[in-house]
């Protein structure tokens, strides 16, 4: 994880994503996205960690979504369109939000919070399927219109995080649908 990030951020910092127009940062996204997943089903040592770690730890990577916060500033300053930066924004400050509830409030070990876990998976792949489409749209609309996400710090989103975040929420789906509790 820290190796990928480092070569994540090198990219960013040597500007290789700048060129990028859409939909080569979506297609970026699901590529790392899948291989990710891939990984995670196929690695046996990556599987069994996946399938014993305790899904809180997963869950927490989504704090991160608190992102949503800068956002809204960049829109605020003009630097992000409305239609990306106030929906997506906003979907991931309420996707870390309900992530903080559900790490300090219940497990996915009996019916109510199994089902709870559930939810907010779908809602959270939901909002940031949501969020990577936007950007395709806008950005063939307007390629330069968030150019601001292929540079350092938020070039780290399509080379690092959002991958991290489509893959976790697939991967805890096929947990919770394999580890459902039978009795409340």
């Amino acid at each position: 994880m820290l190796g990928w990030l480092l070569v994540a951020g090198w990219a960013g910092a040597a500007g290789l994503l700048r060129p990028l127009r859409p939909p080569m940062p979506q297609v970026l996204i699901v590529g790392l996205a899948t291989l990710v997943g891939v990984l995670g089903l196929t690695v046996a040592r990556l599987r069994a960690w996946l399938a014993a770690v305790d899904e809180r730890v997963i869950v927490a990577l989504h704090l991160t979504r608190f992102v949503g916060v800068y956002f809204l500033v960049l829109y605020g300053r003009g630097q992000l369109p409305y239609a990306f930066a106030v929906p997506g924004g906003w979907g991931d400050i309420a996707v870390a939000s309900a992530a903080i509830v559900l790490i300090t409030a219940t497990r996915a070990t009996s019916r109510g919070g199994w089902m709870a876990y559930s939810v907010w998976n779908l809602a959270g792949l939901l909002d940031i399927l949501f969020v990577v489409v936007t950007a395709g749209r806008l950005g063939l609309q307007d390629p330069n219109a968030l150019q601001v996400l292929l540079r350092l710090p938020l070039s780290l989103l399509p080379t690092w995080l959002v991958p991290l975040i489509l893959s976790t929420h697939v991967l805890l789906g096929v947990r919770l649908a394999q580890q459902r509790p039978t009795v409340s």
